[in-house]
């Protein structure tokens, strides 16, 4: 008699088989699998509660931000054009990382095809380094519109923007394809098991069999080379900005220029400082820092700043309020 086998002993035969088929293949057939945040599995549930309600607030704020400079001639100035850009940016950089983590927290989906993996991490870091370049402009512009009033029109054209803009994705663009040309051309021989809740390059690369010392220094470097500099000129505007300030003759006046400075610096640091010790932390100090730190460290600049941007530079600024009641005015009108 043909002896019939239980159908839990099929799934698990069968389990095994793919296991084992995943195990021979090549990574780039097998694609890779992101764990979430080691040591917290248990918590991952609660763990997408904010994550989740950040990123609609992420969603919703930026939108609204965008539509209301875009609805409104009175905000196609450069401060508020670099605000959309940011915006725009912010939305993105959280879309490519939040709705993969939050199917991995809810349904388990933990599985992303390897150039899945590799898209993801170019648009992450891609839209960083934009991130960054166009907060530098927001920097710019306001050490002009401070420091240098009289020339405000003169400097910042149309034309001058435009070539901002070009400049910002240019620079990402040729920043971060040589590390897609890199992880390309490593070897790849076992299942890729990456502890983290997105693809990251450093994340991709330690995954390989071959030396990855070129990837280390490469994406050191064009850490330090973009947002590095960024920072500094960031640093060097605001100095400047914080000096024209003190020299007001008006205590309101200082007192009001300190507070928007204040707010815009509180959100500069919270995107830099967990971006920096995320590329540093996966460099030099994996083994001496606990991976679930690392890993929230890592979620937080992906998520925080672009909840909070629409609130620090929308909500308090007065012509933005302004100009959201007026688009809401229009759209009840026009529903009528």
């Amino acid at each position: 008699m043909t002896q019939v086998m239980p159908p839990q002993k099929i799934t698990a035969l069968s389990f095994a088989s793919s296991l084992a088929a995943l195990n021979n293949s090549d990574t780039r057939m097998a694609g890779c699998f992101l764990t979430g945040i080691p040591g917290l599995e248990h918590l991952h549930v609660w763990l997408s509660i904010p994550f989740c309600a950040m990123y609609v607030a992420a969603l919703a704020g930026n939108g609204t931000l965008i539509c209301v400079i875009l609805s409104q001639p009175s905000l196609h100035e450069p401060m508020y054009i670099f605000l959309s850009m940011l915006a725009g940016a912010d939305v993105l950089l959280s879309t490519s990382t939040m709705p993969k983590a939050l199917a991995n927290f809810w349904l388990g989906s933990s599985h992303i095809s390897f150039d899945g993996c590799l898209t993801q991490m170019f648009f992450i870091h891609f839209l960083f380094v934009a991130d960054s370049a166009v907060l530098l402009a927001m920097a710019f512009d306001r050490y002009v519109a401070i420091c240098c009033p009289l020339r405000y029109a003169t400097i910042l054209t149309s034309t001058a923007i435009g070539k901002i803009v070009a400049a910002t994705l240019t620079r990402s663009f040729i920043i971060m394809f040589p590390s897609i040309f890199l992880l390309k051309h490593l070897h790849y021989c076992r299942i890729n098991i990456i502890a983290h809740t997105f693809c990251e390059h450093m994340g991709i690369a330690h995954l390989s069999c071959s030396g990855i010392s070129i990837n280390v220094w490469y994406g050191l470097a064009a850490a330090l080379l973009s947002t590095g500099l960024d920072i500094i000129l960031i640093s060097v505007s605001y100095i400047h900005i914080l000096q024209a300030v003190f020299c007001l003759p008006s205590r309101d006046a200082r007192s009001k220029a300190l507070s928007t400075c204040g707010s815009h610096v509180c959100v500069i640091l919270l995107f830099y400082i967990p971006a920096l010790f995320s590329v540093f932390a996966y460099r030099f100090g994996g083994r001496h820092i606990p991976r679930y730190v690392h890993i929230l460290l890592a979620n937080l600049y992906v998520i925080i700043p672009p909840t909070l941007n629409p609130i620090i530079y929308g909500v308090r600024t007065k012509q933005i309020l302004e100009g959201a009641k007026q688009m809401f005015s229009n759209f009840t009108k026009e529903s009528r």
